[in-house]
């Protein structure tokens, strides 16, 4: 079956770098387009970044661009977040997913989600 395992999280002051992984299992990983998720405590959940299947095109949120940079090793069947310049407001769950291509990129499985703590 479809299993996201994200890892990497962790408690850290602000200004500080954070690098999550996915491992994805149970499908076609390589042809699949793939997200990040966050939610905050209260908010709902946003987008943070998603790409195509080949990674060739890679789309972040307003809030995070020049500070998070997605990437995929399709060889490895893994997805990954590297978090720059944290703040507290990037406190979050963080969750990889398996999305829609395209302009509908509605997730279809979820990871458990990894927990990210950002200190002023």
């Amino acid at each position: 079956q479809v299993q996201l395992v994200e890892s990497g999280g962790g408690s850290v002051q602000a200004g500080g770098s954070l690098r999550l992984s996915c491992a994805a299992s149970g499908y076609s990983f390589s042809t699949s387009c793939m997200g990040w998720f966050r939610q905050g405590p209260g908010k709902e959940r946003e987008l943070v970044a998603r790409t195509t299947a080949t990674g060739s095109a890679t789309y972040y949120s307003d809030s995070v661009k020049g500070r998070f940079t997605m990437s995929r090793d399709n060889a490895k069947n893994t997805l990954v977040l590297q978090l720059n310049s944290l703040n507290p407001e990037d406190t979050a769950m963080y969750y990889c997913a398996r999305i829609k291509c395209g302009d509908d990129y509605r997730p279809t499985y979820w990871g458990q989600g990894t927990q990210v703590t950002v200190s002023s």
